[in-house]
């Protein structure tokens, strides 16, 4: 390990942190909200909306449609981490490869197995956040099972939206969990540049924090979300 590999692992850590703040809207950058910020507001229209209706079979649709994602990608993080623990007994013959690579710095056998375990949390982290969404969706589906009919949430407007916010909150606390766990794969296809040396690691963490903030606020999928007239 080279004082370039652990400058290069402060500044991921730095972005990824930073990152996370400015899409949140806990950090200002922009001046505009982010798409997920502005998707927070969709799913609060869609719950409220659903208090208008006693047949909930497209809402319930919804439902299992997030908790299915989130069981893809909680399965998908699964197969990573089986991936990192067959790397670390496979480290000679990895290591043998990058050694005759020109451009990757070879830092030895210890080096190479503390970046694949640093790879391996990263996908640990990412499946405890799944996994954790998956379980908080499934709360927010008995919550939303919860709410009134048409005619109790007309004789109680109060008392049904505040039944409505529960869900949504629920609802949107699990898409934080699910947005996480997300962002840190995104960020381990960053993380790969470091197998091959420091300066490598930090122009792919960078690329895809560009790329991730351009599709945060500049991206289509958000100018099709604004009204007009909004930034």
């Amino acid at each position: 390990m080279q004082p370039a590999d652990y400058i290069a692992l402060l500044i991921f850590a730095l972005l990824w942190v930073g990152y996370s703040h400015v899409t949140n809207g806990t950090v200002r950058l922009f001046d505009r909200p982010s798409l997920t910020q502005v998707m927070v507001e969709y799913r609060r229209r869609w719950i409220l909306n659903s208090l208008g209706r006693d047949l909930k079979m497209i809402d319930t649709q919804i439902m299992a449609g997030l908790q299915n994602g989130t069981a893809f990608f909680a399965s998908t993080t699964i197969f990573a981490l089986g991936g990192c623990f067959a790397l670390l007994g496979a480290t000679d013959k990895v290591d043998a490869i990058f050694k005759d690579l020109p451009l990757a710095f070879h830092g030895g056998r210890v080096a190479f197995e503390m970046k694949v375990v640093g790879l391996t949390g990263i996908f640990g982290y990412s499946f405890f956040k799944f996994g954790w969404s998956y379980r908080l969706f499934n709360y927010c589906t008995i919550l939303f099972g919860g709410l009134p009919m048409v005619d109790e949430a007309r004789a109680d407007p109060e008392g049904a939206k505040a039944a409505a916010e529960r869900v949504i909150r629920m609802n949107v606390a699990a898409a934080n969990h699910f947005n996480a766990g997300l962002r840190a794969i995104f960020l381990s296809i960053g993380y790969l540049g470091w197998f091959v040396n420091a300066y490598m690691f930090i122009a792919t963490t960078a690329l895809v924090i560009i790329t991730l903030l351009r599709r945060q606020f500049y991206s289509q999928a958000r100018t099709i979300l604004m009204q007009d007239g909004e930034r």
